[in-house]
């Protein structure tokens, strides 16, 4: 190696901050956030949050569920919950469930038809 050569230092990547240094070492959610939760917020309220929170609540412009936000932002799903539940407390995302349970008797009936193919 020539002496006026340099060697490059690789920039540090926010992908390789470690789980427990993300959540502050907790690994339960306040709120129970299925994969399929559907999570929204404003624009308004990204001035309200930091920057980790702030990179989430930009994909919550438009309705995102729990499962895409963590393959996003490629951070564990138990993470992503732990972070989601923590904008919720602080009222920075509005959660929506959805208003209906599955009607369990069309899904035995789908059920069954499935088995007789």
């Amino acid at each position: 190696m020539q002496e006026d050569e340099q060697t490059s230092v690789p920039a540090r990547d926010s992908s390789l901050i470690r789980p427990y240094a993300r959540t502050g070492g907790r690994t339960a959610a306040r709120h129970d956030l299925r994969l399929e939760t559907l999570l929204s917020t404003d624009e308004d309220k990204l001035y309200h949050a930091t920057n980790d929170q702030a990179a989430m609540m930009r994909l919550c412009l438009q309705p995102r569920s729990v499962a895409e936000i963590s393959a996003l932002m490629k951070i564990p799903l138990g993470v992503t919950r732990v972070l989601l539940s923590d904008l919720i407390t602080l009222n920075l995302v509005a959660v929506h469930e959805p208003a209906d349970k599955p009607n369990v008797a069309l899904l035995e009936r789908v059920l069954s038809g499935l088995r007789k193919l």
